[in-house]
């Protein structure tokens, strides 16, 4: 199952999309996390046997009991509270542990998990887990289900930086047009669109391409030369926009500099 994108609004009224953890990246975590249990167990087992020669048979069985119980539900609950919903397989994924509305999960997540973890994934061999995560949108298992959390994907790919730029044939064009006062709202809708091109579907692409280079040509002035693609004409724009902007940047930042020296100096010489 894909991952899925959880909608979370701030209380300044702005919507989140946290993109939650695939079934894939939570399966390879749990087995990292239940390798790690089971070989503490196993070492606090033959610590406790070599301990213990002298004790009868129930109280050995009686430590080895609470050894599997200190591995498989006390350390987990432990670490997850202390880390606030991390673990080693999830460290190593990149995975975190969060309540449903984005927080940071507490002791009482991590014990309802812990416990109910036991249950899924050691007495049914995962068998639970498995099924419970397969047929949930957010690959939560029955322990996330009922301690109201899900697994987040903290290692989010960083999508590409497109920088527009003016193709070589509108270069002479763009360095000579007259650009107006783009409205804000234009040039986001056109600056996200030169960032999302690429994923979006070839006729959705040259439509919204069309529609933004007829709303950006009211500011630009003259008009490109004849055959010019619209997705060539938005980079254009949006690029000499940007050229320009840090242009007089660099000049207020020079004009800034020399008043300054100015002012550092001495406005009269003093008399001997």
């Amino acid at each position: 199952m894909g991952a899925g994108l959880s909608s979370i609004i701030t209380g300044e009224a702005v919507v989140l999309e946290l993109r939650a953890a695939s079934f894939a990246a939570r399966g390879l975590g749990l087995i990292l996390d239940v390798i790690s249990q089971v070989v503490l167990a196993i070492l606090l087992i033959i610590l406790v046997l070599m301990a213990s020669s002298d004790l009868d048979e129930s109280a050995i069985r009686a430590l080895v009991l609470s050894s599997l119980v200190f591995s498989v539900v006390v350390v987990p609950v432990t670490v997850e509270t202390l880390t606030r919903g991390r673990s080693l397989g999830k460290l190593a994924t990149g995975l975190r542990i969060v309540r449903d509305d984005g927080g940071s999960i507490r002791f009482r997540h991590a014990l309802i998990r812990g416990l109910l973890g036991f249950l899924e994934i050691y007495l049914t061999f995962g068998g639970l887990a498995i099924g419970v995560a397969l047929f949930n949108e957010k690959s939560k298992r029955l322990g996330d289900i009922v301690a109201g959390t899900y697994s987040l994907r903290l290692r989010v790919p960083s999508k590409p930086r497109i920088v527009p730029n003016a193709p070589p044939y509108l270069q002479g064009w763009i360095a000579r047009a007259d650009i107006g006062r783009v409205p804000d709202a234009t040039a986001r809708r056109a600056g996200t669109f030169v960032q999302q091109a690429y994923l979006m579907a070839p006729a959705s692409r040259v439509s919204m391409a069309m529609s933004l280079a007829t709303e950006l040509a009211r500011y630009v002035a003259p008009p490109p030369p004849p055959g010019t693609i619209p997705e060539d004409y938005i980079g254009a724009v949006l690029g000499e926009r940007r050229n320009r902007e840090l242009a007089r940047l660099r000049q207020a930042e020079q004009r800034n500099a020399t008043v300054g020296a100015r002012l550092r100096k001495l406005p009269f010489t003093q008399e001997p």
